[in-house]
């Protein structure tokens, strides 16, 4: 997978906001002089775990999704956990993973590997200035709250907070291995689900982007990584559809459920467990789109231009329903049957396959067309199409 981070990136990363980061990595390093004490590395356990389900229970199934309902008590605890991790505020977060699932694995997503590669989908892309900011629109139903925007604000408070704590409660190694490097393994757990999620792993279902179920990522990360899952059906409390795809945050969203503190928990419908729901016009035109590059138009089109002469393609007066069109017979163009094959090869099991290799098609021959520059609405009589 590419690294590639195109160049006028390069020049708009917030290099003030890179220093934190590395710090925190670096002062990972301090444990030679600490020491590691077993109260800090009991320390460094229990905060990994403990955030995590702050990260997976409140800024993603809840904040993101709102995948459930709680009280504004446990809302606040929940964001105010989930900020000790250094990842920025619950709105913040939020607001970019409501864009991410808009957008997935497109040129506007802020974090797909296969647009701008793995590295930048890991990690670097939260330092470039433009995802810097939040549109506050995208979180609305909680910008509403003023402890979540005071939260928004002061949004180190949090981590600075349970850093001292961390200090006062085993000195210098409760800092540096209870904080430091649990905050570290936070990092990357997390970003391997902008990353690792949307390159390894299984697909059950078209969703119209990379992302993927990895059983690994489940089990370091609480149950995100049934992330394939997760996008089938986004506003799910559970991840894990079945019953050995373990999902702890979902066991304990249910305990708490029990006794409470949280309620209507929401869980994909049997439609979706079947694999048999409806997809929608944007994942059938995605999923279209992923197909069509599997047959390079450009390529196609350079065939084309390169077996038979312009004047035989395109005749002047053909007009349909009022749209111009042009009737071709196109060698070296692919077939429907061809484009259902690799269909039937590249995605999990859907019954609307036929309908995205029928958009496939349109989008196919509408490429190829503004190739060999004619209109991109084209009508097409191949003798070898099905």
């Amino acid at each position: 997978m590419s690294t590639h981070i195109h160049a006028d990136q390069e020049h708009d990363i917030i290099y003030p906001q890179v220093l934190p980061f590395l710090l925190i990595h670096a002062g990972c390093l301090l444990a030679t002089w600490s020491g590691v004490s077993w109260p800090a590395v009991a320390m460094c356990i229990v905060l990994y775990w403990l955030r995590m389900f702050a990260i997976t229970a409140g800024y993603h199934r809840y904040f993101s999704h709102r995948a459930y309902s709680t009280s504004r008590t446990f809302q606040f605890a929940l964001a105010f956990l989930a900020q000790s991790s250094s990842q920025k505020s619950v709105l913040w977060w939020a607001a970019k993973h409501r864009h991410h699932h808009l957008y997935s694995d497109t040129e506007k997503d802020v974090h797909s590997p296969s647009q701008k590669g793995f590295v930048y989908s890991h990690v670097s892309w939260i330092f470039h200035r433009q995802h810097d900011a939040t549109d506050l629109t995208k979180v609305s139903d909680f910008a509403s709250y003023p402890e979540l925007m005071w939260l928004h604000k002061l949004e180190l408070v949090p981590a600075i907070v349970t850093a001292g704590l961390c200090f006062l409660i085993a000195g210098w190694s409760g800092l540096v291995v209870g904080f430091f490097w649990s905050t570290v393994l936070l990092y990357h757990a997390t970003f391997c689900i902008n990353s690792l999620a949307h390159v390894h792993g299984q697909k059950r279902y078209v969703t119209g982007d990379n992302s993927r179920n990895n059983w690994l990522l489940a089990l370091f990360t609480m149950g995100e990584g049934w992330h394939n899952n997760h996008h089938a059906y986004q506003s799910s409390a559970k991840q894990g559809f079945r019953w050995w795809e373990i999902d702890v945050t979902y066991y304990i969203l249910v305990a708490l459920s029990r006794l409470g503190i949280v309620w209507n928990l929401k869980t994909p419908p049997e439609q979706v467990l079947r694999n048999e729901q409806r997809l929608g016009s944007r994942v059938i035109r995605r999923t279209a789109e992923q197909l069509v590059r599997r047959f390079n138009p450009e390529g196609i089109a350079l065939a084309i231009r390169s077996s038979v002469h312009q004047t035989d393609l395109f005749p002047r007066d053909v007009v349909l329903k009022g749209y111009p069109r042009v009737e071709m017979h196109l060698p070296n163009m692919p077939t429907r049957g061809q484009l259902l094959a690799e269909a039937r090869v590249m995605f999990a099991k859907t019954t609307f396959l036929d309908d995205i290799v029928d958009r496939a098609h349109e989008l196919l021959f509408a490429s190829v067309a503004s190739y060999l520059a004619v209109p991109p609405l084209v009508a097409v009589k191949n003798s070898d199409l099905e």
